[in-house]
């Protein structure tokens, strides 16, 4: 599996490339609607004014080899998010399925509900 992460601003611009890919049939999610998701990130973004790039935005992409189902796709996310220490924090995957091998996109945030800034010792930009 390789990881390719992100940082950005805000999370609009991450939520919504994923949200045109969706439209064209390209990548697909679960339930949650994208403005719920900006709704469920706000509190966390309005308490922390500080940090500029409060977006983790990964791209995770397994081994073309690899044919994981959906459920192995979402356990992978679960486990990487947890692993880097993102577990707890609000987060939305996205399936890809617009190159030859399906692939994974989440976005979350690097601030808490309490405004403090996250670790992101383990992530390499």
């Amino acid at each position: 599996m390789v990881a390719n992460i992100r940082s950005r601003p805000s999370p609009s611009g991450a939520l919504y490339y994923n949200k045109e890919k969706v439209d064209k049939d390209e990548a697909e999610h679960g339930r949650m609607d994208i403005d719920a998701c900006m709704d469920s990130f706000r509190p966390y973004l309005e308490a922390n004014r500080r940090t500029t790039n409060t977006v983790f935005h990964v791209l995770l992409n397994p081994s073309p080899e690899d044919k994981l189902t959906g459920e192995q796709l979402r356990e992978t996310a679960k486990e990487y998010m947890e692993r880097m220490g993102y577990g707890d924090q609000p987060y939305i995957v996205f399936k890809h399925n617009d190159i030859s091998r399906e692939h994974l996109h989440l976005v979350s945030l690097r601030v808490d509900e309490n405004g403090h800034k996250l670790s992101h010792d383990f992530e390499t930009e």
